[in-house]
C-alpha cells in the first residue's frame, strides 16, 4: 500500500547505524510504504560539502531514498537544488526495519555509485568492510553484504537503476 495523501506528509526519523553506533540521525517525509520498501525524500543531511572525486554531496541537495525490508541494500537518488539528476549512492545494509517514525538501518560499509547517465558504475569501501571484522564476527552477513554489492553492479550495469525503483 503507498502512503495515502494523509500519510504523505508524515515525517520520519531515519537512523543509520555503523558497528552497533548510531552514524546519523535526520529527518526526511515519507513517500510510500508498501510494505517491502519504504521510500522517503530527505534533504542533505550531512554537514557543509562532501566532495567524492565523483561526485559533491552539498546543501541544497535532494535525496529519494528506498529502503527495503528484504534486501540487503538501500538506493538514494540523488538530485542537486535546481532538480539536476547527479546518480545514486547505493548503501549495503541489513533490511530495514521501520518502528512508528523511525526507519532503522544498519550500514554495513559497502558502497555503491552510479552516475546519472550510468557510465560510471564505482565500488566503495571494500576495504572498510574487509577492515570492519563483519566476515569474521558474522559470516552470514558478510556473505549478504558482498552479495547485495554484486547484486546493485548488476543491476545498474545491465539495465539501470532508475527502471528497477
Amino acid at each position: 500500500m503507498y502512503a495515502n495523501s494523509a500519510d504523505t506528509a508524515q515525517e520520519l526519523e531515519v537512523v543509520l547505524v555503523k558497528a552497533g553506533r548510531t552514524k546519523i540521525r535526520y529527518p526526511a517525509t515519507l513517500l510510500a510504504d508498501d510494505g517491502t520498501r519504504v521510500s522517503v525524500r530527505a534533504p542533505w543531511a550531512g554537514e557543509g560539502v562532501r566532495d567524492f572525486g565523483f561526485v559533491r554531496f552539498e546543501p541544497g541537495d535532494v535525496f529519494t531514498e528506498h529502503y527495503w525490508r528484504d534486501r540487503w541494500y538501500a538506493v538514494k537518488e540523488v538530485r542537486a537544488g535546481d532538480g539536476t539528476l547527479k546518480g545514486w549512492y547505493c548503501d549495503v545494509t541489513r533490511p530495514a526495519v521501520r518502528s512508528g517514525a523511525e526507519l532503522v538501518v544498519e550500514d554495513l560499509d559497502l558502497d555503491l555509485w552510479v552516475s546519472a547517465d550510468g557510465t560510471d558504475v564505482l565500488r566503495l569501501d571494500e576495504d572498510e568492510f574487509a577492515a570492519s571484522g563483519l566476515a569474521e564476527r558474522d559470516p552470514g552477513a558478510a556473505a549478504f553484504a558482498r552479495s547485495a554489492l554484486d547484486e546493485l553492479e548488476a543491476l545498474a550495469r545491465a539495465e539501470g537503476l532508475a527502471g528497477r525503483l
